[in-house]
């Protein structure tokens, strides 16, 4: 969202975008290292306001927020998966019940999408076998079609200026492992050198 309506490749040297995502900046500083960044915290109310009220020029939400919103007309423009890779499970709603809950999950079964489910399975696997979490610059994006499903993955340091990318296409049956899978290949090529300097950095 920006508040002329500008695109993200239109903004001027030197707009301030907010974002509290690491994975989201490291993604965007590669982009556009001209742009400066904003840590943006709140609600979706507080951090529209901060637009709006010229706190920032442009501001990078997820769209499925502002879509289950009713805010679907705020978004200036959807970035692409080239810029910027979604968070892991973006977008995806869940239920949580106990395994052992027979018939509360015979009930809640029904809400189930396949699609979603191992699109998401395939992203966990990613996220798990590299031991990420929601302030580390890992992404992953799966899609599934005709039985298959591709992975993306990224892991990046803190200033964009490292990239590591995979892509593997597996059977939707083997979800879990084709996150594990694009896990490794990004692990080969340095990913766990990015994220041990990362955390080392934290502490």
């Amino acid at each position: 969202m920006t508040q002329t309506g500008v695109s993200w490749k239109n903004l001027p040297a030197g707009a301030r975008i907010g974002t509290s995502s690491l994975r989201r900046q490291s993604q965007l500083k590669r982009s556009r290292p001209d742009l400066l960044f904003s840590p943006m915290r709140g609600n979706l109310d507080t951090r529209i306001r901060k637009l709006l009220d010229g706190e920032i020029d442009a501001i990078v939400l997820a769209a499925a927020g502002l879509h289950r919103m009713g805010w679907k007309e705020k978004i200036t423009e959807y970035l692409p998966t080239d810029v910027s890779l979604p968070a892991i499970g973006q977008g995806a709603l869940a239920i949580e019940c106990r395994r052992d809950d027979i018939k509360m999950n015979e009930v809640i079964a029904f809400l189930n999408d396949p699609k979603t489910a191992c699109e998401v399975a395939a992203e966990r696997g990613l996220m798990i076998r590299l031991e990420g979490g929601c302030q580390t610059p890992i992404a992953g994006f799966a899609l599934e079609s005709g039985g298959e499903i591709t992975l993306e993955g990224i892991v990046l340091n803190l200033t964009g200026t490292e990239r590591i990318y995979a892509k593997k296409t597996a059977p939707i049956a083997e979800a879990s492992h084709l996150g594990e899978q694009v896990a490794e290949m990004l692990l080969t090529q340095g990913a766990d050198r990015i994220l041990k300097e990362i955390l080392e950095s934290s502490l």
